[in-house]
């Protein structure tokens, strides 16, 4: 894996992005921003889950304004999510909020990004540039705010990553080109606290956006596949493009986005992380898929022991494995493991052996010997 990308930190109230910190797990609320006792209670459930930065959708000015109480209730920074209308960041910044995201695709009259901008110098936080495919400016509107109708744009008729021929302008130099227009006018503003995203749901499109910016600013970077999809499928794809910016060391905050209970996203977010050695939060779970060797039902342990694991925050790795090819090997390898056999189970810890126990005690065996861990 690649060394991490060297960045300048940005601090999102106490979360540190960039500069060598941590690779942070953020999600969004999935409630009406203006029901606010409905979205402290998600955001609450959130911070349970292990999500570090949440961020809200801010559509009117009764949304800007619920911020504010959203934002004393809640103990994890709160974002705002701002598109369209300049005043509703304005409010949001009043209102406390530790994040402003921009769209420059919607966002681009310059009076008014001004505006937003000095008021972040005022309150001292952080401007995400979110650059989206689904919402970039029309080809040839880069910053300009007449003339150009949303749905005569043209960027849907530009090619994605790997389709354009030599010197063709494709929907990736159209994306560096909104960001990197964002970012100069943030700069000759005198503003450099800012954060990335290059977000398309085209993952080959992702990692190209995302590996050229990275190469032409110091600014940290937020990874994303957008609208990836239903839990199952959004979470492989998602896995697929943040995976390979990740072991490029690409990356320094994640938000998976899919179609489902925001926990789904924190807990993806962790798995994907933890698959790479980035993240070291909760129980990592090694689980044998089963075949034709398997004498007990490892598929049933298995999820019985991940339902049991997902509430516990030590750092450890438990195995559960079915048979006598890979178990004794990766049981040992683990924290704790169990190596199943015809009505009997082996249980290690630490890579020594402890208990033989029959097949009727193996999931009680196996978490009597997770809770003797240290945390």
């Amino acid at each position: 894996m690649n060394k991490r990308r060297v960045t300048m930190p940005v601090y999102v109230g106490d979360v540190k992005v960039g500069g060598g910190a941590d690779i942070s797990v953020q999600s969004m609320t999935k409630t009406d921003t203006r029901d606010v006792a409905a979205t402290v209670r998600q955001i609450h459930e959130l911070e349970e889950a292990g999500c570090e930065i949440i961020r809200s959708a801010v559509p009117d000015m009764e949304a800007a304004k619920a911020m504010r109480d959203i934002k004393e209730q809640i103990r994890i920074p709160l974002i705002a999510d701002i598109h369209f209308h300049y005043q509703l960041a304005l409010e949001c910044a009043d209102g406390g909020v530790d994040c402003l995201r921009l769209n420059p695709g919607n966002l681009r009259n310059e009076d008014q990004v001004r505006l937003v901008v000095e008021k972040a110098k005022e309150r001292n936080i952080p401007i995400r540039i979110g650059v989206n495919f689904g919402s970039l400016p029309p080809v040839g509107g880069i910053g300009r705010t007449r003339g150009f109708s949303r749905h005569m744009d043209m960027v849907n008729r530009l090619p994605k990553a790997g389709e354009a021929t030599a010197g063709q302008y494709s929907i990736v130099d159209h994306m560096l080109a909104t960001a990197l227009w964002e970012i100069g006018f943030l700069e000759r503003n005198d503003f450099d606290n800012i954060k990335i995203s290059m977000k398309a749901f085209d993952v080959p499109t992702t990692v190209e956006a995302y590996r050229r910016l990275a190469e032409m600013v110091p600014y940290p970077l937020h990874l994303g596949i957008t609208e990836a999809g239903t839990v199952q499928a959004g979470s492989i794809r998602t896995a697929v493009g943040l995976g390979v910016l990740l072991y490029e060391g690409i990356g320094d905050t994640i938000r998976v986005s899919l179609s489902g209970d925001s926990k789904d996203e924190v807990v993806a977010g962790y798995e994907i992380l933890k698959s790479l050695n980035l993240r070291d939060k909760g129980v990592t779970l090694v689980a044998c898929p089963s075949c034709g060797r398997a004498d007990v039902d490892v598929v049933k342990l298995a999820n019985e022991v991940d339902a049991l694991v997902k509430q516990n925050n030590k750092n450890i790795k438990v195995a559960v494995m079915g048979c006598e090819v890979n178990g004794p090997g990766e049981a040992k390898d683990a924290d704790v493991g169990i190596a199943a056999g015809a009505g009997r189970a082996i249980i290690f810890r630490k890579g020594e052996k402890v208990r033989v126990v029959p097949e009727a005690e193996m999931l009680t065996a196996l978490m009597e010997e997770v809770d003797r861990i240290p945390a």
